[in-house]
């Protein structure tokens, strides 16, 4: 596993990955992020791609970014 300080090259590596209950495959690209627990840092990983990198967010960066998306801050269109 070779990272640097915000990914990891190959998240395979890394074990405790969750999707969201919220992805039911309803997209025609099956569009899904998975989160790993059980780390001290938050790995994020694109479902579709196991093998390929994962972003590594800081406990307090994650809990920001998903309460902003809780309150609608990002706009779908």
């Amino acid at each position: 596993m070779v990272s640097s300080e915000h990914t990891v090259s190959d998240a395979s590596t890394l074990t405790g990955w969750h999707k969201s209950s919220y992805s039911g495959g309803s997209t025609p690209q099956g569009e899904c992020l998975e989160v790993a627990h059980g780390h001290t840092t938050v790995p994020v990983r694109d479902s579709k791609y196991p093998h390929g990198p994962a972003l590594i967010f800081g406990p307090s960066a994650w809990s920001a970014f998903v309460s902003a998306v809780k309150l609608g801050k990002f706009p779908t269109t």
